[in-house]
């Protein structure tokens, strides 16, 4: 582990419980801590397997017991992926599990199944106020603007408009964009470090307009569903927002509430 990380004091596992205030954490959570701190600092790529929970209770100087229950919460997170017989590894949004997990729109049948991608454009501009302000950059910065549909069986059901911080995804292009085969936040992560672990949504219905009535092949005036996303990475720094008008007409949106 990088001597910079410091280690929580294993003389305190037993009095951890016992504190109160402000400052209090459990000793699981500062494994947990750590633990993401080295997976925000690359020590295991998306996809790797991390050490076995032994091995984290030896060098973080805990019971293997607080190195689970660390690991379970990561799990829970979305962070790492827990695999029967095979250990624990850091999850990747190539997974067929975890790339669709920000995309809560449903088939009537409730079978989800991914959708063909068509990509109307790709550019790089200047983040006008109100992006700049949710991605937390200057207004002017450079971003990275690109707007596509989303087809279930050949129909357009959902049109994006992206905003990405202009530093972050340098080289981004429509010809990348479209090459690219795989999940695009599968893209986001392999090809520029960048790796969504959350995301937070407002929704609102609205009626159609001209312009998106006709990219989604809709009458105009048709309801639609309006779902601003804005997706955080390690640190909670914000690297996207996402604006999608959809059509519920043979979907709706599905949530899970805990």
């Amino acid at each position: 582990m990088p001597a910079d990380l410091p280690l929580p004091n294993p003389a305190a596992e037993g009095v951890e419980a016992t504190q109160a205030g402000p400052a209090f954490s459990p000793l699981y959570q500062q494994i947990k801590g750590l633990i993401t701190r080295e997976l925000q600092a690359g020590v295991w790529k998306p996809g790797e397997a991390i050490p076995s929970e032994l091995d984290l209770a030896a060098r973080f100087k805990v019971s293997q017991g607080t190195v689970r229950k660390a690991i379970d919460e990561l799990a829970a997170d979305n962070l790492l992926v827990r695999r029967q017989g095979k250990g624990t590894f850091v999850a990747t949004h190539a997974e067929q599990q975890i790339q669709y997990r920000f995309l809560r729109l449903m088939p009537d049948d409730g079978q989800a199944r991914g959708m063909a991608r068509r990509l109307l454009d790709c550019r790089r501009t200047r983040a006008p106020a109100d992006v700049a302000r949710m991605l937390e950059c200057k207004s002017g910065d450079a971003v990275v603007q690109l707007r596509r549909l989303l087809l279930a069986d050949g129909k357009p059901v959902v049109l994006d408009e992206i905003w990405l911080p202009g530093a972050l995804f340098k080289g981004l292009t429509a010809e990348r964009l479209s090459d690219y085969k795989g999940p695009m936040y599968g893209m986001f992560e392999a090809e520029f470090g960048v790796r969504m672990i959350r995301a937070e949504e407002k929704i609102r219905a609205l009626a159609a307009d001209a312009a998106s009535a006709e990219l989604l092949a809709l009458p105009v005036g048709m309801p639609l569903l309006s779902v601003e996303r804005l997706s955080f990475t390690y640190g909670d720094k914000p690297v996207e927002l996402r604006r999608g008008l959809y059509n519920t007409e043979q979907h709706f949106y599905r949530n899970e509430l805990n």
